[in-house]
């Protein structure tokens, strides 16, 4: 982590105060982190929002072009502008801590604090959630030991276990040998917590009682029959509710100019939404003036769950939307040619005007880019009758978004009639969807579905779940379902090879291509430089 002045930070009681939370109602977990009952979000319900901008971006590089970074960046000049905005985020995950893509807090001046801290354990959200999936396995297969009186085939048991770290050996295990004392031999495998519906319910919850009503209506296995068991026929909900009793709390923490954070809850953004809570994001809109808050991926994935199911869901609109480009960005996708890497930023430009918005383009700069080739991008936006201006968060922190901040501004203001729309009706049987999503979305000339995705889509229909919105699942390296086809492919076609029903978060993850739930570790994994110094201090964390 780079070293900072802490000049700017406060102790989270002063940062809360500055929201106009009393110090008094928070609850510390030290001197610079703090939870936020989501009693203070009930007080306020009456109370006018503030405005909500999403940061999303253009297809990503391996390396990704910085959207947390820029969202730091782009709080941070907001409110160097003197502007009260509060940064929404999720928080990070272990698994690729320790493994390759390092911490999720920033980097540079435009940075998360304490960093390390929010890296690591935090306040054990993601083990509340862990514990709470787990338990839910535990009561499933000691259902099996003691009789089976719902019929469960355990063939078709749907809900596996999590851990958060990145452990490719746990992907597919066989549990219960041992013996009859030992439990039920079955088949069973291990996603990583991000990947947990458990997650997913929490971020988009609005309260305790909607949380315990998502988490009881959570499908986990079916019969041999094929009638789908719940996690209230088991009766397992409650106690779930009760490991999650404080993780529906929003944290409250800074960045190291001391803008207010909110990072709270981290799903997946592949097999679920891939946002933060939405009782942080509502709770933030209640305590300032705008709020910033990222999607995973690129528009395609991200930006088009967060306004489909997270906005949908929850009630909240945007009013502003920036797409993150990188120099590199173009290079990787193929430069300037025709279906090169402008090609690529043109269609997500496409996109968010399709959801009603007028986005504004973030050139995120990094050190060694060209003046020429900042210049290039922001003047291929201006022909797109879009706004783009170079940030310099990185670098400047704040002081480096002032005009990226101000362009925002002006988009809100033009912004202000719009009405958001969404990609497709829910009452849209689930194979128009689909389609719907990869023309509009993605630019596919249309859909392939597999056999056993047709009997999904068909099995979903007929036990009621056909109006509920879709997540798609592909790869966020293309805007097709195959990872080469970089820029703006053509003439290209999804395939999808089977839906999965989230039925306590309230969609249906659509799987189009090889998903990975359990990241393995590389060669040489991140943990391999880590260690903690004679004075306790911790070295080799990215």
């Amino acid at each position: 982590m780079a070293k900072t002045n802490n000049s700017k930070q406060r102790r989270i009681v002063e940062v809360a105060r500055r929201l106009g939370l009393d110090g008094d109602v928070i609850l510390p977990h030290g001197h610079h982190i703090a939870k936020i009952p989501i009693a203070e979000l009930q007080a306020r319900e009456k109370q006018a929002d503030g405005k909500l901008i999403l940061v999303t971006a253009m297809t990503p590089t391996p390396q990704g072009e910085g959207k947390t970074t820029t969202s730091i960046g782009l709080a941070d000049g907001l409110n160097h502008l003197g502007y009260q905005t509060s940064l929404c985020l999720r928080e990070p995950s272990l698994g690729p801590y320790f493994g390759i893509k390092g911490g999720g807090t920033g980097a540079g001046k435009a940075q998360l604090f304490p960093a390390e801290d929010i890296n690591l354990h935090f306040v054990g959200d993601m083990y509340a959630v862990e514990k709470a999936n787990n338990l839910l396995a535990a009561m499933l297969d000691n259902h099996l030991q003691h009789g089976n009186k719902l019929g469960i085939d355990p063939r078709r048991i749907v809900w596996r276990r999590v851990i958060d770290l990145n452990d490719r050996a746990l992907r597919e295990i066989f549990i219960g040998l041992g013996g009859v004392l030992h439990g039920v031999p079955r088949r069973d495998g291990f996603n990583i917590t991000p990947a947990s519906e458990v997650m997913a319910m929490l971020c988009l919850a609005r309260d305790y009682q909607d949380l315990g009503r998502r988490l009881a209506a959570t499908v986990i296995a079916f019969t041999y029959q094929g009638e789908p068991i719940r996690a209230a026929d088991i009766k397992a909900h409650g106690a779930m509710q009760v490991l999650l009793r404080d993780a529906v709390n929003p944290n409250l923490v800074q960045t190291l100019e001391g803008t207010p954070a909110f990072v709270h809850g981290g799903p997946f953004a592949n097999i679920a939404q891939g946002t933060n809570t939405a009782i942080a994001t509502r709770m933030a809109l209640k305590l300032s003036d705008y709020v910033v808050t990222e999607a995973g991926f690129a528009t395609d994935l991200g930006a088009e769950k967060f306004i489909d199911i997270k906005c949908r869901i929850a009630g909240l609109r945007p009013q502003a939307a920036v797409i993150v480009a990188t120099v590199k960005a173009v290079a990787w996708h193929g430069g300037a040619r025709e279906n090169g890497g402008l090609a690529n930023l043109q269609k997500h430009i496409e996109n968010i005007k399709q959801f009603g918005l007028k986005p504004v383009v973030a050139v995120n700069r990094f050190a060694d880019d060209k003046p020429a080739q900042l210049r290039k991008i922001v003047a291929f936006c201006e022909r797109q009758g879009v706004e783009a201006a170079v940030a310099d968060h990185w670098a400047r922190g704040g002081a480096g978004t002032t005009e990226l901040a101000e362009a925002v501004l002006r988009s809100i203001k033009a912004n202000r009639r719009r009405k958001l729309k969404f990609a497709y009706p829910l009452a849209m049987p689930l194979d128009k969807k689909i389609d719907t999503l990869a023309r509009k979305l993605y630019g596919a000339s249309g859909v392939d579905f597999d056999r056993a995705a047709l009997q999904d889509i068909d099995l979903l229909t007929e036990r009621g779940f056909g109006k509920l919105p879709i997540c798609v699942a592909k790869t966020a390296a293309s805007l097709s379902d195959i990872p080469s086809l970089r820029g703006r492919p053509r003439d290209f076609r999804i395939t999808v090879n089977e839906l999965r029903l989230s039925a306590g978060a309230g969609f249906i993850v659509v799987i189009a291509g090889n998903i990975m739930t359990m990241p393995g570790l590389p060669k040489v994994p991140a943990a391999a430089r880590i260690r903690v110094l004679k004075n306790g201090r911790a070295v080799g964390l990215a």
